[in-house]
Formats: C-alpha cells, structure tokens, sequence
C-alpha cells in the first residue's frame, strides 16, 4: 500500500487527483503513473520501463527455446494449472506461463510468495541468453529483439529494435553474480491485514539503489565495474549547459543558481527563465544518453539522484522548486546515505542473485489449494490428481 500521486493517461484521459491504495493500482492510469508511483514510494531514478503482461510470458519463453526452472516438492496449483514433479523442468509457452502464474504453488501462498518463483525463472532466462552466446550472436539477439518488441511494452527510449539490442549487448557485460533479484522489506498493513506497506528497512534497500551502490557487495563503497563506468561517463562541466528555470515566486532564483553553475564551470550556454507553472520539487529533466551530464550538474548543486528524471526532449533543465527557497546548493547536501554494508540493504528481503542456477523454488507446505472442494497443499494435490498431465509433458 502507497500514495499514488495525481496522474492521467494520455491514451484513455483516465485521471486521478491521487490516492492511498495498492502500488500496482496506479497502472490503470498508464504506465507513466505506475513510474511516478513507483518513483515517489522509493526515490529512485526511473529511466526506462519494461512491461510484459502474461502473453509476453509465453512469447519470451518460446523465443529462447524454453527455460530451465526447479521446484522443490512435486506441485499442483489448482488455480494456475501448474503441475510439475520434484525437480527441474524446461518450460515454455503455457507451461512457463502457468510457473510464473502461480500464487497459490510457492512460499505462503501469496503474491509475495510468487514473487521469489518469478525471480528465478527470470534468472533462469538471463543464464541461458549469456551460456548459449545468445546475446553475442548478432542474428541471435537480432531475433530475440524481433520477438520483444512483439512481446513487451517498453517505453520510446527503448521501443525499437536496434536499441534492445544495444541493452542486449550492455546486459551481456554484467555478470550475473552481480544481477540481484529482491523484493523490498515490507510489514503488515495496521488497517488492514491483508496488505502490506514498507518496512523501515526498505529505505536502506532504496537508499542503497539510488546511491548506484553494489547490493552485492560487501561494504558501502561503488564497485570497481561501477566506478570505472562512472568515471568513463564523466562530462566535463565547461560542455554542459543548463537551461535553469524558477518555479518559486522568488524572484531571480533561476539567475542566481543558473549564475553559480556558470561560476563554477559550466558553459556560458547556461539560461535561464520562468517555469510553465510553479514547481514544489526541484527536479533536473534530461534527455536521452545525458544522464552522465545530468550527474554531473546534480553534484555541483549537491542535489539527490532522486530529482533526476529522463524527459522526451533534449538537453537539461533545471527547474527550481519550492524546496529549494535560497541559495546555491540544495538544501540537504545531496543522496541519502547507504549503509556501510550494502548486503544489509538486502537482509530479509528474498534477495537473490541471477547465478544461483541450483535454487528451486520452495513449494507451499499450507494448505493453499483446493481438490474436489477439499483443501490441501499443492503436494497433496499432485498426488491426488492422477488424471491430470504434468505442465511439461
């Protein structure tokens, strides 16, 4: 359970003013809301989305020639038809979308049980892109982008070919003891106990991903990979202007920030002006592959990475909110602190990394599933149906 802040989606007009109600609600308003959403409970940075609804399931899964997937007791969800025995499966088409379906076959029995199942069937996918060279075979990858782009919803940065292939090839780079799968940290809900909300612990995991720190690593330093990116990314302040808007009622506060950046080495492109309409968060909008430059403006003004968004234009634009009422760096000093050790960031959480290939999921040992109106758990239910197909066979 969350805020979801005042949306609209420019397909259906659907608008809300904003509400308190379950995060993935605020899809119904397009799935620019579902990432201010998502944006506003963890202060994240949100540069692209990828969306695959239940039918991309099967695509994705075809596409790749099956997926390679454990369970750890013989598993019969009465309710997503997944039957498998104790063991490993390759599944693909109805059989994938059956696993990656089941609520009431993992964990509690819950949508957060099933989330643990998905982690591993997507880590089962990413291992057999990298070991069977798919994502350095040209055509290969040309084909599994073909099949994407029938099989997700993915934002315009992101909505051709060409440029999943080029996340292909930069997803190739990662290795996959480095790919961390999580849940958040969550707690009940005090008004209702069929729900959840985040944990306290859930702002060092946020924190910890806004810092662009390891999860997988053992202290609170940026990994070596992380660090050389960073510093190849680098753009020199003097090639970067800034188009610095005031969205206050102050007068001069754009020509006072903007006169500071230019000061302190930015190009003398640097403008200013007056924001379309009065901002009460400060926030730096830029466009697409000037995130680097956008870091770089963000430092200088000691401003939380959690300001930053991608925009459809060009350029960076600096608009001065409400939050920020005087002076030339903004008030806080910059990111929330992660803690020392990121692995903390991550502690009962259901993390996972992405190289785990042993992992099985865990079968319900409740009584989550019903047979004949008797209720009974998906192991019992396996057994007792002798007439019904395993998913894969």
């Amino acid at each position: 359970m969350t805020q979801v802040p005042a949306c609209k989606d420019p397909d259906s007009s659907q608008s809300t003013a904003g509400y308190y109600g379950q995060i993935n609600s605020a899809l119904q308003y397009g799935q620019e809301c579902q990432v201010k959403t998502v944006h506003q409970l963890t202060g994240i940075t949100i540069d692209h989305f990828v969306q695959m609804d239940f039918s991309g399931v099967v695509k994705m899964s075809d596409a790749v020639g099956g997926v390679s997937v454990c369970v750890d007791a013989d598993v019969y969800d009465t309710y997503s038809h997944l039957k498998l025995a104790k063991g490993t499966h390759t599944l693909k088409g109805d059989a994938a979308l059956e696993f990656v379906r089941s609520r009431h076959g993992f964990g509690d029995g819950s949508d957060l049980g099933r989330t643990v199942s998905q982690h591993l069937f997507l880590s089962a996918m990413i291992r057999k892109f990298k070991s069977a060279g798919t994502l350095t075979d040209p055509q290969a990858v040309y084909n599994l982008a073909d099949a994407a782009t029938k099989a997700l919803t993915v934002d315009t940065g992101l909505g051709t070919v060409k440029k999943l292939i080029g996340l292909a090839a930069d997803l190739d780079k990662v290795p996959t003891k480095r790919m961390t799968f999580t849940t958040m940290q969550t707690g009940a809900d005090p008004s209702n106990a069929d729900r959840v909300v985040p944990a306290a612990a859930a702002k060092s995991l946020f924190a910890t991903i806004a810092n662009d720190q390891s999860l997988t690593g053992s202290n609170g330093k940026k990994s070596a990979a992380a660090t050389a990116t960073a510093t190849a990314a680098a753009v020199p302040a003097a090639q970067i202007a800034v188009t610095v808007e005031n969205g206050t009622s102050i007068s001069g506060r754009a020509s006072t920030v903007a006169t500071s950046l230019i000061d302190g080495g930015f190009s003398s492109g640097t403008t200013t002006g007056n924001a379309s309409v009065s901002a009460t968060s400060t926030t730096l909008t830029y466009g697409s592959g000037q995130k680097a430059e956008a870091q770089t403006v963000a430092k200088a003004i000691g401003l939380a990475s959690s300001h930053l968004k991608q925009g459809t234009g060009t350029g960076l634009t600096l608009v001065i909110g409400t939050d920020w009422p005087s002076g030339t760096t903004y008030p806080g000093g910059g990111s929330s602190p992660a803690p020392a050790d990121t692995k903390a960031a991550t502690s009962n959480a259901q993390a996972a990394t992405a190289d785990q290939s042993k992992s099985c999921a865990k079968v319900s040992r409740y009584k989550t599933v019903s047979l004949n109106g008797v209720p009974m758990t998906p192991t019992q239910a396996y057994r007792a149906a002798t007439n019904k197909k395993d998913s894969d066979a």
